[in-house]
């Protein structure tokens, strides 16, 4: 006899993809967790220096310093560059750094390594909108959707880029 469905929801799992599968269902309600489960299972690289050096860039993040925070990430993906977390790690610190062409390109390489990082693709939607392509920023704040219906912030950019397509298609 299999599992009910409430039951197979809250059966705890380190799988990223089942806890996908859970986040993109939009009755959700435990989302904010399951959120937080993703984070930090994309937060493992498999190696307790390369996990040291993301928490070192993070920490000089939070405390403001951006460029130890690239050197440390930089250093990251030297040594994991498989690791779809430095690149999008990054790429938010070059994004703080007002060097937006050098997050698009890290943002690039976080999503060709795990097309589901929605936080990247939620950075990649903003910056494109910052260049001034609303249409593209709408395709990918969509995509965000299909995968993480629950954020307000998300939804309310796709509010915004899709009024700010149709005025442009007008």
């Amino acid at each position: 006899m299999g599992a009910s469905p409430v039951l197979a929801q809250d059966t705890p799992t380190d799988d990223p993809q089942v806890l996908l599968d859970r986040l993109a269902d939009p009755s959700q309600e435990r989302w904010k967790r399951i959120e937080r489960q993703i984070t930090r299972i994309w937060s493992r690289s498999g190696s307790a220096s390369v996990d040291l050096l993301l928490q070192r860039g993070r920490d000089a993040m939070r405390d403001g310093q951006t460029e130890a925070a690239i050197e440390h990430f930089s250093a990251v993906i030297d040594h994991a560059p498989d690791f779809a977390e430095g690149w999008h790690a990054r790429a938010t610190a070059w994004f703080m750094a007002g060097r937006l062409g050098l997050a698009l390109a890290d943002l690039e390489y976080a999503l060709a390594l795990n097309p589901q990082h929605f936080l990247a693709m939620m950075g990649l939607g903003r910056i494109l909108e910052d260049f001034g392509h609303p249409d593209q920023a709408l395709e990918v704040m969509q995509r965000v959707l299909t995968i993480h219906p629950h954020r307000d912030d998300v939804k309310a950019a796709v509010e915004r880029l899709d009024k700010a397509v149709q005025g442009v298609t007008l």
